[in-house]
Formats: structure tokens, C-alpha cells, sequence
């Protein structure tokens, strides 16, 4: 019998999200699952009750009778002690749980005999999980819209502008931590004309800074910063005190600092002091993007927006909540995706398979049994380095025993003693004006086998977008054959060659043209 998902009305304080939208319902009912919605679930994300019933839901009034009703509970935010309460007893549960956090929430979930899959344990480091990752992309809605509140609080354009009127300098954008957030944030600040700088205790994402368009800004002080899974960890005291100046430095420098800072589990590491914000200009902004964990900077109050020392500080905690209908599709298509690894049969039956890494790191609640923390995932092992080659022993100095050339030399040897051999017997029969062309043919062959040889394969489509406009010297050769009048009738062999030169060159004119334009595509990617 197919089971019923439930939608939920989120009870939080301010939050518009919902688990699923409509779009996703339609999907969820093809796997084989009835969908039941609260009324009223959707409002703040503009969906109504009305496109949920279009998409085949059901629309249940009140909370306890969705409850009730559901097999299987989408939930965005971690559910209230309330909530629980409602919950069929064996059922199944999915959403943000923070196991870590909430001791007494597990607790009770347990007693309920409850299944839970907490979307924030999912093991982040294996690639068939990225299509599940919650995480990300509500990350990655959070750093977009820091930069559009951050914009909003701002007194001027992020573009610097000349005008009649007088010049109008760009914005300096200052970006805390280029984790997914950060990285939206940079995007959308470089891409509404900021001058945007970045800085990350990790130092392999520098490269993906600059190619959204920030500048990094390097600590001078070598520590790795990598934590695992996508996050960072806790630095030294010595890289935290260089870290320090520089945010100092920058304070004083910029415009707009964005942090987005946050280790799971822990309280948001302090970055902005008190002195930094009374450094800064007058009218800056800072978004504090880890409000909701005490806060990057000291004077962040979590919820509001607050000015001191002529500084607005942007503290809000419900950044995806101010952008509800894309962060719930976003969202839901997650949980759709998760949904699809559980029924696999498309028969609206889940099978929660422990044996799976992904699945056994997102369950921390099974049948009632906690099975959180989940063991590390069995990653591939790495491949076996090769044995190491046998010295080859030195040839003799007289005779061919042991020691002589390796077959490989041998074959080479015989391969180039064939190609005399054919060159011989062309060079002895062949009309002279043949060799002459034979000989510049194979030269040209040899040549460009060996510049295509020695290039990275990483290069190979553009060096051929290239080369293929260059081959077309071709025409030339074509254009002389067509150079004399053209013959009446078309039985004479030179007249055949003429209409084979006519058909070269309109193919080579393609050629050519088309491998500068792709030559030019290629080129346009890596312009701003």
C-alpha cells in the first residue's frame, strides 16, 4: 500500500518555507507516494492550496489531523517538541534535526519508535550525494540574499558610475569565509560591479574566488585550514591573531563586510571586533550571516538590524526566508532527490538501506534505535601505485646477448627500416614532380602528429578550433586548379580535378570559418 508523505505548515517564528512545492508533488506522486499538504502550508512561499490540489495533493486543515494522517513527514525546520507529539507512532521523519544540538529532541523521537533522516548528516563528501545536499543549496540562497539585503542598506551603487553629475567610486565588498555561501556572495556582489575581496582559512578555494571575480586575501601565516566535508576547523592562536589584522585592515578599507563563518556544532567564531566596526567608514554595512550561532561580529544582535558607530549590522536569521519560493524548490527538489534513493521501485514503499553510505549517514533514527553518529562512509580505495620498473641491465659492449636493446627499440628500428624501404621504391619509380609533393605531404604529417602529440589533452579542443582554421591553406591549392578558364564539357580529367577544387574550397571555407568561431566562444568563456 502506498504511503502518505506530509506537508507540514512550518511553526517557527518567521519562517515561510515549505518542505515541497508543487512542481515536486507532481513528481512524488509518479514515484508512487500520496502527498498530503497542511492548508495554508504554502502561503508564504506563493504556493497555494489550489496548485497544490492541482498537482494531485490532498489539502488536510489543521495540524494534527496532517500528522495523523502522514506515513512519512517532510519538515523544513527542526520540529517542535508539539509537533512531535502529533507524529504517528513508527513513522518516518525527514528534515534539519542538528542530532548534535537537540539530545532531548532525539530522546523523544526515539520514543515514538520513529525513523529519522536529518538532511543536515548527509556524508557531503561523496558526489551522489550532492543532488540531496540541503545544505548547499540553502546555503547558497543565504549568500545570495546577504548581498541584496547588504545592497539594500548600502547609500550607493555597487558599480562605480561617471555621470554629468559627478562620479560615483565602486563599492568594496569584503566576504568572510568562501565556503558556498560566500562563493553566491562573491558571484552576486562582482556581478552587480563591486570590487569584491575574499578570505579563507582554506587555502584551495582561492582559485574558485577569482574566478567568480574577487581577489583573495591571503593570512600571512601558513596553516591548513581544511576540516573536512566542505567545512573548516578551528585554527591556532597564531593564525586567528594574523587573521585578525587583516580584518582590521580590511574594515578600515571597505565598504560592505559579509561573514558567513560557521563551524557545525560550535559558536560562530568572533571576526569583527567592536574596534573594527568604529574603524569603519561611516554608512558601511556588515551581514552577519552566522547571527543564528552568536555571530561574527561582536555588536551583531541575532534578528535585527541594528546601526552603531554609523555602521548598519544586518543580524537577520531568516535570510531563505526572505527569498521563501526559491529556497523551498530548491529544497524540495532535495528531498525529491533523497525520496528517489528510498523508493527505488516507484512504488510509493521506502526502504531505508543502511547498507548505503549515504542513506546510513543521513539516518539518525532507526525503527526507534538512535544510529547517530553514523561511521565514517567507505570511500574508494585509492589505486595501487605501480610496481617499480626492474633496472634494465647495461648492454654488452660486443655481441647481442643479454643486455641488448628492449623489444620496444627493436619494433621502432623495424617500423623505420620499412618506411626506407617504401621510400626507396618510390624515390626510384615515382615521377620526380610526385616526390617533391610526396615528400612535403609526409613532412607535414609528421609535423603536426608531433605538435598534437606533446600538447595536454586539457588543450585539445581549442588547439583544434585553431588548426582547423590554419589547415585551411588548403584553398589555396584549390584556387590554383580553378585559376584558368574553365573548359566546355566536362570529360577532359583536368576538368574533374577543377570541380573538385571548386567543392574543396567550399568545404574548407566552412572549415575555416567555423574553427575561428569556436576559437572565439572558447575564448569569451574566460572574459568578464
Amino acid at each position: 500500500m502506498a504511503l502518505t508523505i506530509g506537508i507540514p505548515r512550518e511553526t517557527a517564528a518567521g519562517e515561510k518555507r515549505v518542505a515541497t512545492v508543487p512542481e515536486v508533488v507532481e513528481k512524488l506522486v509518479k514515484l508512487g507516494f500520496k502527498v498530503a499538504v497542511e492548508s495554508g502550508a504554502g502561503d508564504g512561499a506563493n504556493c497555494s492550496d489550489d496548485t497544490y490540489r492541482a498537482a494531485g495533493a490532498e489539502i488536510i486543515v489543521g495540524a494534527p489531523q496532517l500528522w495523523a494522517a502522514s506515513d512519512i513527514v517532510f519538515k523544513v525546520t527542526v520540529p517542535a517538541s508539539a509537533e512531535v507529539d502529533l507524529m504517528r507512532e513508527g513513522g518516518t521523519l525527514i528534515g534539519f534535526i542538528w542530532p548534535a544540538q537537540n539530545p532531548e529532541l532525539m530522546k523523544q523521537l526515539a520514543a515514538k519508535k520513529a525513523t529519522v533522516l536529518a538532511i543536515d548528516c548527509l556524508p557531503r563528501m561523496l558526489s551522489r550525494a550532492q543532488k540531496m545536499d540541503a545544505l548547499t543549496s540553502q546555503a547558497g540562497v543565504a549568500g545570495y540574499r546577504a548581498v541584496i539585503e547588504a545592497a539594500n542598506a548600502f547609500g550607493r551603487f555597487f558599480n562605480g558610475q561617471i555621470t554629468a553629475a559627478g562620479k560615483v567610486p565602486p563599492a568594496k565588498v569584503f566576504i568572510a569565509g568562501a565556503g558556498v555561501a560566500g562563493l553566491a556572495a562573491i558571484g552576486t556582489a562582482a556581478g552587480l560591479g563591486a570590487i569584491v575581496r575574499a578570505n579563507d582559512t582554506r587555502a584551495e578555494v582561492a582559485d574558485q574566488v577569482k574566478s567568480l571575480g574577487g581577489e583573495f586575501v591571503k593570512v600571512e601565516y601558513e596553516e591548513e585550514g581544511g576540516g573536512g566535508g566542505g567545512y573548516a576547523k578551528v585554527m591556532s592562536e597564531g593564525f586567528q591573531q594574523a587573521q585578525r589584522d587583516m580584518y582590521a585592515k580590511q574594515a578600515r578599507e571597505v565598504d560592505i563586510i559579509i561573514t558567513t563563518a560557521l563551524i557545525p556544532g560550535k559558536p560562530a567564531p568572533r571576526l569583527i571586533t567592536a574596534e573594527m566596526v568604529q574603524s569603519m567608514k561611516p554608512g558601511s554595512v556588515i551581514v552577519d550571516m552566522a547571527a543564528e550561532r552568536g555571530g561574527n561580529c561582536e555588536l551583531t544582535e541575532p534578528g535585527q538590524a541594528v546601526v552603531k558607530h554609523g555602521v548598519t549590522i544586518i543580524g537577520y536569521t531568516d535570510l531563505n526566508s526572505r527569498l521563501a519560493k526559491q529556497s523551498s524548490t530548491l529544497y524540495g527538489t532535495n528531498l525529491f532527490r533523497l525520496t528517489e534513493e528510498l523508493c527505488k521501485t516507484k512504488d510509493g514503499i521506502i526502504n531505508v538501506n543502511m547498507e548505503d553510505d549515504a542513506i546510513r549517514g543521513l539516518t539518525v533514527i532507526k525503527d526507534g534505535e538512535v544510529t547517530w553518529p553514523a561511521p565514517a562512509p567507505k570511500l574508494p580505495a585509492a589505486a595501487a601505485k605501480p610496481a617499480a620498473a626492474k633496472p634494465v641491465a647495461a648492454p654488452a659492449a660486443h655481441g647481442h646477448g643479454a643486455g641488448g636493446a628492449p623489444a620496444s627499440a627493436g619494433k621502432t628500428a623495424a617500423i623505420f627500416g620499412v618506411a626506407a624501404l617504401l621510400f626507396l621504391l618510390i624515390g626510384a619509380y615515382a615521377p620526380a614532380a610526385f616526390l617533391g609533393h610526396f615528400t612535403v605531404f609526409v613532412l607535414a604529417c609528421f609535423v603536426g602528429y608531433m605538435v598534437v602529440w606533446n600538447v595536454t589533452p586539457a588543450l585539445h579542443t581549442p588547439l583544434m578550433s585553431v588548426t582547423n582554421a590554419i589547415s585551411s591553406i588548403i584553398a589555396i591549392g584549390a584556387l590554383v586548379q580553378i585559376a584558368p578558364p574553365l573548359a566546355s564539357g566536362l570529360d577532359r580529367p583536368d576538368e574533374w580535378i577543377r570541380w573538385l577544387a571548386v567543392v574543396g574550397i567550399t568545404l574548407t571555407a566552412v572549415n575555416m570559418f567555423g574553427g575561428f568561431a569556436v576559437t572565439k566562444r572558447m575564448l569569451s568563456m574566460f572574459r568578464k
